[in-house]
């Protein structure tokens, strides 16, 4: 199954959409009793909902589910919690062996109702029409990961070959989570040492030998900026964000201004500190390119 991030952009959910639909949580929410009426009314007057309502309590269960999506669609707020719980939905109606005709016609019919609301708006019609369209747009996306999230779960149910790629595929992904938390810890744990480092280095100033504590103490800056960079790199790559090589290209460049600052300082041979200002300046190109190429793909 795609990312979410590459569902959004298929359908150039931008962050203006996020916000708009924000914008309409309390118009939704005034009008939530009477779109998800209309939908429950339809699906009570379908064949398929006497099969389906063969518990009491699930009639309540299935309403108050449907009103709290419908809510989470205005919430501004479509990270991985909301690509998951999208996902239950679509799984949820495999086990139950609702159709999904029953899911497709359900969007179709909040859509509408949706469509209804914000024509009666006391607003301009240009905004009407962005409205529309941003609330068309988290619709559809929410169908495409409910119903390829229920083919898939299908697959999982009655396919033996399907059974064990998906497991493999979960525990790849269980596996590189676990990696991934291993490396955020692991930078934690780097950063208090490099913050310790920078408080050692601000110390010798202190202690009378003032060169090399400012020196030694702005390189030890450097590198703990330089990890606060890499903790966010990480975290917004846990987040679905896309993995920065330009950091790491910034790692190696951070690490060759230190030494030859350092060098500088201990007054090694000449040769030494040419050969690492060459580096720098060979590094400092690369990073240059890689991260005018990382601007060009935003």
């Amino acid at each position: 199954m795609r990312s979410f991030k590459e569902i959004k952009h298929d359908y150039r959910f931008t962050d203006e959409d996020q916000k708009r639909l924000a914008s309409l949580h309390s118009l939704m929410e005034e009008h939530a009793e009477e779109i998800m009426s209309t939908l429950n009314l339809w699906f009570i007057g379908t064949k398929g909902a006497a099969e389906f309502f063969t518990e009491a309590t699930l009639k309540t269960h299935v309403f108050m589910t449907q009103k709290m999506w419908f809510s989470e669609l205005f919430s501004g707020a479509y990270d991985n919690r909301f690509y998951e719980k999208l996902i239950k939905i679509g799984s949820a109606h495999v086990r139950r062996s609702v159709d999904v005709h029953y899911m497709q016609r359900s969007g179709n019919i909040i859509r509408n109702a949706c469509i209804g609301i914000l024509s009666r708006a006391d607003k301009p019609i240009e905004q009407i029409a962005t409205d529309i369209i941003s609330v068309g747009k988290i619709i559809d996306i929410s169908m495409n990961v409910i119903v390829s999230a229920y083919i898939e779960e299908e697959m999982r149910i009655f396919s033996p070959v399907y059974k064990v790629k998906s497991a493999l595929i979960s525990f790849s992904e269980r596996f590189s989570q676990a990696a991934n938390f291993m490396l955020i810890f692991a930078l934690i744990g780097l950063t208090i040492g490099v913050g310790w480092l920078f408080i050692r280095d601000v110390a010798h100033i202190f202690s009378g030998d003032i060169a090399q504590g400012i020196i030694s103490a702005l390189g030890s800056m450097l590198l703990l900026w330089l990890m606060i960079e890499l903790m966010s790199t990480e975290i917004n790559h846990l987040k679905g964000g896309k993995f920065h090589i330009s950091v790491i290209v910034g790692v190696a460049l951070v690490t060759m201004i230190r030494e030859t600052m350092i060098a500088t300082l201990r007054q090694e041979k000449p040769e030494s500190v040419y050969s690492l200002i060459s580096a720098i300046f060979v590094i400092g190109f690369v990073y240059w390119i890689v991260a005018k190429t990382e601007d060009r793909s935003k």
